[in-house]
């Protein structure tokens, strides 16, 4: 296995966070959802300068990107963003892209279970030709319910992967699989041959280690049913505004290049940017971590 970071968590360019990445260890890098914001022949050399390589890309469903939305433009207009991410990915020589079909925060359907299945299908298998062509793989990610009403739990996902086409896949992520499902454990295993992307942090969000979850039984379990590829950092630092707070420098009061989108996204997910000492800790934490556990299990 392979250790790979994204980048929505913090503020910053895209270069401080491959410049980092590579010296705490990791190999690859999961790229933000924003195919607007990157140059994809400048993050190209940049990743070649500092020895890492594209796993993928996570859709960012917000504001009104749905690919369930009732209204057949903006379900147009989502697909066309999908493709635009994995396009970026293609650019960039990845193998991967996660996506989540609604919008991130909705929480009112826009029509009834059958409607949206089947708006969300015909918007999937649009991208799916897309992806097919482009020889790179989706993967449907389960979030948690407080973020989406639709896909939450890898059955869902796993079912409408195989709606989809027969190359369609599921991401699965520790975070997520911890708040909803039953056993996470089974869940890896139901998922077996479909895994195409695993995305980690511990149970509070924070970095792998810094909670509890089982990370060897995790790991070991995905060995049994034969994922050896990458596990995508993507912690989400939940921060403490009271005088409790245990990492008192973990806030950055002047974030740069944050754009409105991006701000929204981390204050959705209980967090807002955080000050490089925090976030080179965290990363620190989660590769020593997780690579601690794949040395060990090789």
């Amino acid at each position: 296995m392979e250790l790979s970071i994204h980048n929505w968590m913090r503020s910053e360019t895209i270069e401080t966070t491959i410049r980092r990445a590579s010296s705490l260890g990791y190999n690859k890098l999961e790229i933000a959802g924003s195919p607007e914001h990157y140059d994809t022949n400048q993050v190209r050399k940049l990743l070649k300068e500092y020895g890492l390589t594209c796993w993928g890309s996570v859709t960012l469903m917000l504001e009104d990107r749905n690919l369930l939305a009732k209204d057949e433009a903006q379900r147009a207009k989502s697909v066309q963003y999908v493709k635009d991410v994995v396009r970026m990915v293609k650019e960039l020589d990845g193998h991967m892209v996660s996506v989540v079909p609604g919008t991130v925060g909705k929480i009112v359907p826009d029509g009834r279970p059958e409607e949206e299945w089947q708006w969300a299908v015909d918007s999937l298998k649009e991208v799916y030709e897309y992806t097919e062509q482009s020889g790179i793989l989706i993967g449907i990610e389960p979030i948690n319910r407080f973020e989406t009403y639709f896909i939450n739990r890898g059955d869902q996902a796993l079912a409408l992967a195989q709606a989809v086409g027969p190359n369609c896949g599921v991401c699965l992520d520790t975070f997520h699989m911890n708040i909803e499902e039953t056993d996470m454990f089974e869940t890896i295993r139901r998922a077996k041959g479909k895994l195409i992307g695993f995305h980690v942090a511990d149970n509070n969000r924070m970095a792998p280690g810094m909670g509890n979850l089982n990370w060897n039984k995790i790991i070991d379990t995905l060995h049994e049913v034969g994922y050896n590829e990458v596990l995508s950092v993507e912690f989400c630092a939940p921060l403490d505004r009271t005088p409790a707070n245990p990492y008192p420098n973990s806030i950055d009061e002047n974030p740069i290049d944050l754009s409105p989108e991006q701000k929204k996204f981390l204050e959705d997910h209980g967090s807002t940017s955080v000050s490089e000492e925090f976030y080179t800790m965290l990363t620190r934490k989660s590769f020593d971590t997780l690579s601690n556990l794949i040395n060990h299990t090789k």
